[in-house]
């Protein structure tokens, strides 16, 4: 699951520069000539594995960009953004490995938090501990989503429910 997360924040990038250089922004060619090499050698890193030598090339890209004062050139996305991304990359791919059922499992558990986790945040008169303990073990159990663990995320989700019980939200 690890690789799958690690490839699909290499395939967002990909895809995020690929676009950028195939739009005709009218911004310096030759930095543009530049970038489109270096996307090329960071493609090709990445198909013979050394995937360390592609981020690097694609962390190059932006730097480079940022430097030449491109306008419209991507911004590299935050860590969450990042994140955030790469498991929507993710989803696509994991949906081709893993077996339907877990598949099923997976997306099950993530509904109920979706919807335990919205209840809670929007509830009135919670502390600002008990916010930020609900979104830690949110964040927790979308970990263990993307790295398709359905115990640890039903363990994360019993949690959750447990500070709803104590907080009189409907779970």
């Amino acid at each position: 699951m690890y690789k799958i997360m690690l490839d699909a924040e290499l395939s967002k990038a990909f895809d995020v520069w690929s676009g950028y250089l195939n739009a005709r922004t009218g911004e310096d060619p030759q930095v543009r000539r530049r970038l489109r090499s270096t996307l090329q050698s960071a493609r090709e890193a990445a198909a013979e594995g050394d995937l360390a030598s592609a981020r690097a090339l694609v962390t190059e890209m932006y730097d480079d960009a940022r430097e030449a004062g491109l306008p419209w050139a991507p911004v590299q996305p935050g860590p969450c953004a990042a994140d955030r991304q790469a498991r929507d990359y993710a989803k696509d791919e994991l949906r081709q490995v893993l077996p339907v059922q877990l598949r099923e499992d997976l997306d099950s558990i993530a509904i109920y938090l979706s919807v335990t986790g919205r209840r809670l945040q929007t509830a009135p008169g919670l502390d600002a501990a008990t916010r930020q303990d609900i979104l830690y073990i949110s964040a927790r159990a979308g970990m263990a989503l993307d790295l398709a663990h359905p115990t640890a995320a039903r363990r994360e989700l019993e949690r959750l429910k447990a500070i709803a019980r104590r907080c009189n939200v409907a779970p």
